[in-house]
């Protein structure tokens, strides 16, 4: 099984069969072990009715004991033999089932580590989370044609051929049987393919609704978009109930054949073989052999009908993973050197801009707006925008991460100690990380945890509250102390109290530093040296706050209200 520090290898992104295909090919000898015993497996199981039909011919019918425990010890041995294949068979195959899962998960994760800041532009959050939550599992699972698939038809091919021996006339029913059986289901698995794929669709877009919601509740809140959003969720998920439905109906159509088609195919074969026992034509062993042979082939046929299944499934699952692994991040051919100190940022698009040194607020009727300042400003998004009158995607994109960060406020919080958790990459001292929390107005946060910088911090930062995730992220921005910092948000989360130390103490960090601050918080306003007011995503007005609250009414309302949504939460708080 892959390791976890092993390269997974590079697959094959042409299509969801080729994908399927590369990630047997990186376990050739595991897979091949998987075939074999699958196959032995199942021809024992052949071998049973054999071994049973000598008994009765060569030792119950004529009254021979000894022959009679030989078959009988022969079919004992046979049957241990075959427990031991069915324990290996399975171990092996689930040993094929979690390595094609694990290396899955490692390219999946490279890459979207690989596209980094470009993924959420090429595609939504819901296609990643479903690949992840779904489509992976379903990748693995369809790997068992491997296995039972491949031994389902050798097995099929030696109980015909062992058929062969008993009667002509039951070999080709068998050899014609089978077929016609796959031409039944291969129908509905086509229909399943389409069905599924758009059930993988719309069950993406409907996580990725449940996303922005969550992520974006009080925003729309404020507006009084909620009802709007969930109404929409409502419709959404609805249709995706609807479109369940659909897949469940071809899939127990699917399952209630491969349970039933075989049933009568027993029958059937077996009152051929019936009235060629009674005409004389085959032996009573033999007769018992036919049946024995036609009961174990339902084995085979139930096993193919649930291969064709689960590799319909596997392949719409594994396209999925292919598309994604099939973007790349843009290309950097950029050559300018950056500015050689502190410079101008302009961004053409808006109007706004930025002056070195100073501390710039954007505060836009539509949040959305202000953010697509930010990332063109940050090279998150194509834009015209420049830094010191050079294009900033003209300069190397490594140039401009090192001196310009965008401080997102849903940034992952990756699980450790606290220390660690706010000094990233670096190695700073224990003063610098408190420094940087202090500045954050995160005091609090230090001295509630019982091992202080030494706390484990969960995942994403769930044992914290929100307001604390939100300062802690800040913490990390300043303790970056990088040349421009473009924060979005950073006290959205806290208390009118809280937001107004925090507002202060990060003017001071920030003193004679670039930086940018998307907000409507009339606190942190009232802190700034510019505001750049925008409407429709250009910049309207341009001032200080209360040069703005004075000759802006639309700035005056947006913000007047923000300051009484602040002091309600604060009231109801």
């Amino acid at each position: 099984m892959i390791d976890a520090y092993e390269d997974p290898g590079t697959p094959d992104c042409r299509g969801g069969a080729r994908y399927l295909w590369w990630l047997v090919l990186r376990q050739p000898g595991r897979c091949a072990a998987g075939a074999v015993f699958g196959s032995v497996w199942m021809v024992l199981l052949a071998a049973t009715p054999y071994l049973m039909s000598r008994a009765v011919d060569d030792g119950l019918e004529p009254g021979d004991m000894g022959a009679l425990a030989l078959w009988t010890g022969a079919l004992f041995v046979v049957h241990g033999f075959n427990s031991w294949l069915s324990i290996m068979r399975h171990r092996t195959m689930t040993r094929v089932r979690m390595d094609a899962n694990f290396r899955t998960v490692k390219v999946v994760v490279g890459h979207t580590v690989r596209l980094g800041a470009s993924l959420e532009r090429r595609t939504g959050a819901g296609e990643v989370v479903t690949i992840g939550v779904g489509d992976v599992q379903l990748i693995a699972t369809s790997l068992t044609a491997v296995g039972p698939g491949i031994g389902a038809v050798v097995a099929y091919a030696v109980v015909a051929g062992l058929l062969l021996s008993v009667s002509p006339l039951l070999a080709v029913v068998v050899l014609l049987g089978v077929p016609v059986i796959g031409l039944a289901v291969g129908p509905l698995a086509g229909r399943l393919q389409g069905t599924e794929t758009e059930y993988r669709e719309r069950q993406g877009v409907l996580t990725a609704r449940i996303g922005d919601l969550a992520g974006g509740l009080r925003v729309l809140s404020g507006l009084g978009g909620k009802s709007l959003v969930a109404d929409a969720f409502r419709r959404d998920s609805a249709r995706l109930r609807a479109q369940g439905y659909r897949v469940g109906a071809v899939t127990s159509w699917m399952q209630a054949l491969a349970a039933g088609l075989p049933a009568l195919f027993l029958a059937g074969v077996t009152w051929i073989a019936a009235r060629l026992a009674a005409q004389g034509q085959i032996s009573v062993g033999e007769l018992v052999s036919v049946y024995g042979y036609v009961a174990v082939l339902v084995w085979p046929v139930m096993f193919l009908i649930e291969c064709g299944y689960q590799l319909s499934r596997g392949v719409v699952a594994a396209r999925r993973v292919a598309a994604l692994l099939r973007l790349e991040p843009p290309a950097d051919d950029a050559t300018a050197d950056a500015p050689a100190g502190p410079s101008v940022l302009y961004d053409p698009e808006s109007g706004v801009r930025v002056l070195p040194g100073r501390l710039t607020a954007l505060t836009a009727a539509r949040p959305a707006d202000a953010l697509a300042v930010v990332d063109r400003l940050g090279r998150y998004a194509p834009s015209d925008a420049t830094w010191g009158g050079v294009r900033l995607d003209g300069i190397a994109l490594a140039r401009v991460r090192e001196r310009i960060l965008v401080a997102d406020p849903e940034a992952d919080l990756f699980a450790g100690p606290l220390r660690e958790v706010v000094a990233g990459r670096g190695e700073p001292s224990d003063e610098e990380v408190l420094r940087a929390l202090h500045a954050a107005a995160a005091d609090d946060i230090v001295q509630g945890l019982p091992g202080g910088l030494g706390s484990t911090v969960s995942a994403q930062g769930r044992s914290l509250s929100g307001g604390q995730r939100q300062r802690v992220r800040l913490a990390r921005a300043l303790l970056a102390d990088p040349e421009v910092l473009l924060a979005v948000e950073p006290t959205s989360a806290l208390d009118a109290h809280t937001e107004a130390t925090a507002a202060a103490r990060l003017r001071a960090a920030r003193e004679g530093r670039t930086t940018v601050l998307a907000t409507t918080s009339p606190l942190v306003l009232d802190r700034v040296d510019l505001v750049h007011f925008l409407v429709d995503g250009r910049v309207v007005a341009s001032g200080s706050h209360r040069e703005l609250l004075d000759t802006e009414p639309r700035y005056r309302e947006l913000v007047a209200r923000d300051a009484d949504e602040t002091v309600s939460e604060e009231v109801v708080g």
